[in-house]
């Protein structure tokens, strides 16, 4: 049976998607690959089709159980002869797995990296026909990928004791960095490079400055009532806090994160996969390999701590190809923590400045007023024009000359020594008489109450658009506000600057499907 047969006749599609043809007719030729897609652009399949035309086994090395579990139930379920090895399993089900290879009734086996580097593994796989190994997820490999695994390092071993496989190395998100480490770990330096276009034309981006950030939520999945959503958390407690708070207002809202008992995170996965209508609040630990079709919006209640992360878990959304919704609530204090996250973490010097340089990207994306699409694109090198449809080419925010603003603000800084966070700068500037400002003297400043008629929260606003805009610094692990060059020129005249002004909180319509 042809590629394009067993894609109409297995797994009921018309026709191919991006490059997914062309990387099949590689593989089966018997190429090694590289292969970057989006999220939702149809990676499974680059691998799945080869394994049901070739002659062996396919292996996929895969970092998640549960991504393994759910993509093998999604092939049994067609009818296709689909095993994995996991920790999880007893001993009779593992047993189970190798009679049926004696019986050579397997076509994909998943594994983790961790089985796979196995000597005894290594052995039984020289006993049997293995037609491909695919890697799936294959930033694992890189310290520069977000989701980094050692052991994934050691898949190396492949090169060694299979010269002749061909290997397929498949992920959705991957900058330069990790490219070429994904490519030197797993030996596909001069394997050809598939790279899709990252765009998603059926997702909406949308970004609510973060002013009440429960009510925000609410309001938005009220326009969207009934509808399969995910909402993502920064910690566990703030999953637990929001699920149960979507619960108290009368919606199907489930908990997913690392610390719940294994068995409550498979019952609700498993409710999430199969329901049209459930939200799902959850850490970054769920949604891996998700495939799940019909989730109408993503909503991320925290801001990502990279623009990559954001990415792959925006692409969780409209799978089916119907118009879906991506959104970011966000905040100051919020990058202030992550940025102090990163600082503080054991990460080198160099990976800390790597993730930092992430983090600005994504506050960048949050801040723009331009199209988000184009600034999302853009930050993964891929030119585009503009959406056309999110909040910022529906609603374009509005500028306003802010340059005397803007100076009163930047000499605060300078004023106090650069050594002081955003709150007692506000605290300067609205002439506050706090027990710090008066300890240090600075209520005699020139600028003390210079913005005593501006509330507190714009001036938290404008501050951050400033940090976005590159106008100012912030010392990442005392939060400390610090000029640059840009505010030198600003401050002494030679630069004049507008400032984005406050649109409607919570802007959104509903999904039109």
């Amino acid at each position: 049976m042809s590629a394009l047969a067993i894609l109409n006749n297995v797994f009921g599609h018309k026709e191919f998607r991006g490059m997914q043809e062309e990387i099949i007719n590689h593989v089966l030729n018997g190429g090694s690959a590289f292969a970057l897609m989006p999220t939702g652009g149809g990676k499974s399949l680059c691998y799945q089709i080869p394994a049901l035309i070739m002659d062996g086994v396919t292996i996929v090395i895969s970092p998640l159980i549960a991504l393994m579990q759910n993509q093998v139930a999604s092939l049994n379920k067609i009818g296709i002869n689909a095993l994995y090895l996991g920790s999880n399993l007893e001993q009779y089900e593992v047993s189970g797995v190798f009679a049926a290879f004696k019986k050579k009734q397997v076509k994909l086996l998943y594994v983790t990296p961790e089985r796979l580097c196995n000597p005894w593994f290594i052995s039984f796989l020289q006993s049997i026909k293995v037609s491909l190994f695919a890697i799936d997820e294959a930033h694992c490999v890189s310290h520069w990928g977000h989701d980094f695994r050692p052991e994934y390092k050691k898949i190396n071993q492949l090169i060694k004791y299979f010269p002749n496989i061909p290997r397929l190395a498949l992920t959705a998100t991957a900058d330069n960095y990790t490219k070429v480490d994904i490519k030197h770990h797993i030996g596909l330096t001069n394997a050809l490079e598939f790279t899709a276009s990252f765009l998603r034309e059926n997702i909406v981006y949308l970004v609510y400055e973060k002013v009440d950030g429960k009510r925000q939520l609410i309001e938005f999945i009220s326009l969207h009532q009934n509808l399969c959503g995910i909402v993502y958390c920064s910690t566990r407690t703030k999953v637990e806090e929001i699920s149960t708070f979507l619960q108290n207002n009368g919606y199907p809202a489930i908990p997913y994160h690392a610390g719940l008992d294994v068995k409550i995170k498979e019952n609700n996965n498993y409710y999430f996969l199969q329901s049209n209508y459930a939200i799902i609040v959850a850490t970054v630990a769920f949604g891996l390999g998700i495939d799940k079709h019909n989730v109408r919006y993503v909503y991320h209640f925290d801001m990502p701590r990279s623009i990559d992360l954001f990415y792959q878990e925006s692409g969780r959304a409209g799978r089916d190809g119907a118009i879906a919704y991506s959104v970011v609530s966000f905040g100051f204090k919020e990058i202030l923590e992550l940025k102090r996250m990163i600082a503080e973490s054991e990460s080198g010097h160099l990976k800390k400045k790597y993730e930092l340089s992430k983090l600005k990207s994504m506050v960048e994306y949050c801040d723009t007023i331009y199209c988000r699409t184009q600034a999302l694109l853009g930050s993964m090198g891929e030119k585009f024009g503009v959406c056309g449809k999110c909040d910022n080419c529906v609603n374009p925010p509005n500028l306003a000359e802010s340059t005397v603003l803007v100076q009163k603000i930047l000499s605060a800084i300078c004023q106090v020594g650069q050594n002081f966070s955003i709150s007692h700068i506000i605290d300067i500037l609205r002439g506050k008489n706090s027990p710090k400002v008066q300890t240090c003297d600075h209520h005699r400043l020139s600028v003390f109450g210079l913005c005593s008629e501006t509330s507190s929260k714009d001036l938290r606003r404008n501050i951050r658009i400033l940090f976005s805009m590159g106008v100012i610094e912030v010392d990442n692990l005392t939060g400390y506000l610090k000029l640059n060059d840009r505010s030198t020129n600003i401050l002494r005249g030679m630069e004049y600057i507008s400032l984005p002004q406050k649109r409607k909180a919570g802007y959104g319509g509903k999904l039109s499907i």
